[in-house]
């Protein structure tokens, strides 16, 4: 399993949990459509974890890079079907920071 990694805080800390509404809305639609296997929303506990990275940890499951390639173009169309979803959550957010992990060992570590 690939984890993209997304950390951040929110512009306005007060819609937090439409900031969650809409992230399910958008990442729910992407899995619907097979784009990605899913995903979390973690916050950030009592102020405990390293300043600059966010508030918020989204996590999104891809079972392999070509799956998180496709939902990656499914959101740079930025087309209608799209974009009002993609909207609703970035226009809220800022500080973003990203990563990527995988599940190791994982098949493709040879010995």
């Amino acid at each position: 399993m690939n984890y993209y990694e997304i950390w951040c805080d929110l512009k306005d800390s007060t819609k937090d949990l439409d900031f969650c509404e809409n992230l399910d809305r958008y990442l729910g639609m992407l899995k619907a459509q097979g784009k990605i296997e899913g995903h979390s929303i973690k916050r950030r506990k009592l102020g405990f974890g390293p300043p600059e990275l966010g508030e918020f940890n989204i996590t999104i499951l891809a079972k392999d890079m070509a799956q998180l390639e496709t939902a990656f173009q499914v959101a740079a169309t930025r087309g209608p079907a799209i974009e009002p979803f993609h909207k609703a959550v970035y226009s809220m957010v800022k500080n973003l920071r990203f990563g990527l992990s995988r599940d190791f060992p994982d098949p493709n570590r040879a010995r």
